[in-house]
């Protein structure tokens, strides 16, 4: 027979048609729930036999009600970036539901581990979330040293014990690699993020091992740092070889837009005599000249579903790692085929 577990308030959420945050909010007591919004949680709860576990009862009298996140970045690429501000979009929209705060520290690298030791000693925050992952990750295991539960964004290289939002971007880049190969092009080059990120690492393995599945060898790879201005260097640098690529896959939106501008700088056509790809589909690759074919992903939702796992993780219920849609390739204007080929 089936052993039927204690409700949870995952339970509750669905029973009652809300948000695990705006039952854990309810539950707790604070203010900021609509009193058909409560009523409908605490019938739910009781319809379901609900009860707190002891361990949620003792941690309730010392919640912050608040979760953090450190980012060891440039300000300046953080304004720049449109990552950034959908990601924390999505996780506001979230905690905002649940009536919960992010508390947000922007710090150099060699302060971040500081960063975490703060939040963790004064007790700002219940939980935290890992962006930036490093292909050696450090941050786990001191995540654990300081009992501070944390959602990835990936899954880490090494071992864990956090749950991750499954984000995979080896699809898009392989699928970007595969349109340029079967446009002809087969001088192909990368603009990568840094090779400490794993997602820079990993955006530059799909690229190559795209290539390689294609019987092809990669043109030259340039590691830039996700900004215009080294997505500017990194063109230059890929235009100015002897043999310069006709097609350049660049590892997001911002080095790819710098980079057509470059092109234009060098009186070369795009597409006709230079293709370029991006990563991310931020707003603007839609609107440049010519727009920006581009890898599709959705940092609002991968937000939301870090803060509803790490709100689930906080409240003591089993959490699970959260599948998000694969990376998929929009073809728009700057790709064409290889120039021999017209």
């Amino acid at each position: 027979m089936t052993k039927v577990g204690r409700p949870t308030i995952r339970d509750v959420a669905a029973a009652a048609g809300v948000s695990k945050g705006t039952v854990s909010f309810t539950l707790n007591g604070r203010a900021g729930v609509a009193e058909e919004t409560r009523q409908r949680v605490l019938e739910a709860a009781e319809a379901l036999g609900w009860t707190p576990s002891h361990q949620a009862r003792a941690l309730s009298a010392s919640r912050a009600f608040a979760v953090g996140l450190v980012l060891a970045r440039e300000p300046e690429l953080l304004g720049a970036d449109p990552f950034f501000p959908a990601f924390i979009a999505g996780v506001e929209r979230t905690l905002s539901d649940a009536g919960q705060a992010l508390v947000l520290q922007v710090v150099p690298d060699a302060e971040e581990e500081a960063g975490y030791r703060r939040l963790a000693g004064d007790g700002r925050v219940d939980g935290v979330f890992l962006l930036d992952l490093r292909v050696e990750e450090p941050r786990i295991a001191l995540l654990r040293e300081l009992k501070l539960p944390a959602v990835t964004i990936a899954r880490p290289d090494g071992p864990s014990d956090c749950p991750a939002v499954l984000v995979d971007d080896r699809p898009g880049i392989a699928a970007a690699v595969r349109h340029l190969v079967e446009l002809g092009h087969r001088r192909i080059a990368h603009i990568a993020g840094p090779a400490r990120f794993l997602h820079g690492w990993t955006r530059r393995r799909a690229f190559e091992d795209a290539l390689a599945d294609a019987g092809l060898g990669a043109t030259a790879v340039v590691e830039a740092d996700f900004s215009a201005a080294g997505g500017a260097r990194a063109t230059r640098e890929l235009l100015d070889l002897a043999e310069p690529p006709t097609a350049i896959v660049c590892a997001n939106d911002l080095m790819a837009i710098a980079g057509l501008s470059v092109a234009l700088e060098y009186g070369i056509a795009v597409p006709s005599e230079l293709s370029f790809t991006g990563f991310d589909n931020t707003e603007l690759s839609g609107y440049v000249a010519p727009p920006l074919t581009t890898v599709s992903t959705d940092p609002y939702l991968w937000g939301r579903l870090a803060a509803d796992t790490l709100l689930s993780l906080i409240a003591g219920d089993p959490v699970d790692d959260v599948a998000v849609p694969p990376a998929a390739l929009i073809v728009r204007g700057s790709t064409a085929p290889a120039p021999a080929t017209h």
